[in-house]
């Protein structure tokens, strides 16, 4: 049940269960306590403590109380501290070795390595679900001819399967991002103040080795007090490109839903559009999409601010990480699900696109004309150029069909016939190697995803 203090509506209204779940304060303390009793084990195994802590430790039920480490720490005034003073009352004899040698940031910055790597692992799942079900309709509607759009013109015909392929390369280049961000910011830091491993005498490595490998990570090669902060800026910046990737395909989707084009749309059968119009039908899902993608995009500056720190370490950025992470990760888990959510239920209106693409009667096949004219005829290509761009703008102006212009100008007489004419202006012979550069798309997702 929600508190009735509930303020961010992350914590109800987006994202799944799964990743609220996984950046709740309970799994964050969960972690932490983990690393903690990870680097006990690592100091004895270490021989810094009685390697028999071990068996003290092993089979310990620890019980995690948020409310009870929250009272600690408005008494501490320092939260790992008051995990610490926590966690010693339930450990007996080994409480004494517990935290030696650690500052605050082995046990926080290790935590939240633990955290992103199931937190990457969901966003990864729902990437390459979402870039498979684009790969599906890419090849379903591969032949489907639509207006190409250029500065928001008809431009040149183009396939929708052409269209979408454009999206799954973006989007598999993004999963190649973010697999590659993931060895740089998935990485433990064990390392003590000022990240020296002083504490640790001689064994201070060894300390590391041990404590990483029982918690699956591997180490930051080196540090301050703290993990080196671009790794994270890094992440939230890979995160905010996938954010506007999906904020261009929902754009898409959104202008294309409009009653005047409507080629593409939500399913919005059982939607209320309006609370006061009944006729609307809203494309709010792929709007959330785009809502979102602004809130992402700005706090990659906060990100990138925590990057410059004083010496060794301050605290400037440990507040608004506390925002920035949980809520990136949150937001483009909520952005994932919307989009997969859309692509599933997608709306294709062949006709209405077979309609658009004859809208201007024709024009949009200008370019075809003039590459007709200087490849074939040997026109220079300025010349056709100038006379094919008079000739669709008297067409524009005039209301007729391109063809009938084209019938009618003696220069186009004198070098095209009518059946070549008639040839030229079909939009599937304008295709160029559209097929080719789909399946170099396709290829190139599926050597992505069978790789990474």
């Amino acid at each position: 049940m929600l508190r009735d203090s509930t303020i961010c509506p992350l914590e109800w209204r987006y994202g799944s269960s799964s990743m609220r779940a996984l950046l709740s304060r309970e799994n964050f303390i969960k972690k932490m306590i983990s690393v903690e009793i990870a680097l006990l084990l690592g100091l004895a195994k270490a021989g810094l403590i009685p390697r028999d802590i071990v068996q003290k430790v092993k089979g310990l039920s620890i019980d995690v109380s948020t409310e009870k480490l929250e009272k600690l720490e408005r008494e501490l005034g320092h939260e790992v501290m008051a995990l610490v003073t926590m966690l010693s009352e339930q450990l007996g004899e080994a409480s004494k070795y517990l935290h030696i040698g650690a500052t605050s940031n082995d046990i926080i910055d290790t935590a939240w390595a633990l955290i992103l790597k199931e937190a990457l692992s969901i966003v990864k799942s729902k990437l390459r679900e979402l870039i498979e079900i684009l790969m599906i309709l890419v090849n379903k509607y591969r032949d489907l001819i639509m207006i190409g759009r250029t500065h928001g013109q008809h431009a040149l015909p183009i396939t929708l399967g052409f269209k979408l392929a454009n999206y799954v390369y973006e989007f598999s280049r993004s999963y190649e991002r973010i697999c590659e961000v993931e060895k740089r910011v998935v990485r433990g830091k064990i390392s003590g103040a000022v990240g020296t491993m002083a504490a640790w005498r001689d064994k201070g490595l060894l300390v590391e080795k041990y404590t990483l490998e029982i918690l699956g990570l591997e180490p930051h090669i080196i540090s301050t007090q703290i993990a080196p902060r671009d790794g994270f800026a890094e992440l939230i910046t890979t995160l905010a490109i996938l954010a506007s990737q999906l904020d261009r395909l929902a754009l898409e989707i959104r202008e294309l839903m409009r009653p005047e084009i409507l080629e593409l749309a939500e399913s919005v059968e059982s939607r209320v559009g309006s609370s006061t119009m009944p006729h609307k039908q809203n494309p709010v899902i792929c709007e959330r999409i785009s809502g979102l993608a602004k809130v992402l995009r700005s706090l990659v500056i906060t990100a990138l601010e925590n990057i410059p720190l004083w010496h060794e370490r301050d605290l400037t950025n440990s507040s608004s990480e506390r925002i920035v992470i949980p809520h990136t990760l949150m937001i483009i888990d909520e952005m994932l699900n919307s989009m997969i959510s859309v692509l599933k239920n997608l709306k294709v209106y062949p006709e209405n696109m077979k309609k658009n693409l004859k809208l201007l009667r024709g024009v949009n096949m200008a370019e075809a004309v003039m590459i007709s004219l200087v490849i074939d005829k040997g026109i220079a290509r300025n010349i056709a150029y100038n006379h094919l761009m008079y000739l669709a703008r008297k067409a524009i102006s005039e209301g007729k069909e391109f063809e009938e212009i084209l019938k009618n100008d003696e220069l186009i007489r004198k070098y095209l016939t009518e059946k070549e004419l008639k040839q030229i202006l079909r939009p599937e012979n304008y295709l160029g190697s559209i097929n080719e550069l789909i399946n170099r798309s396709l290829d190139y997702a599926r050597s992505i995803l069978k790789r990474l």
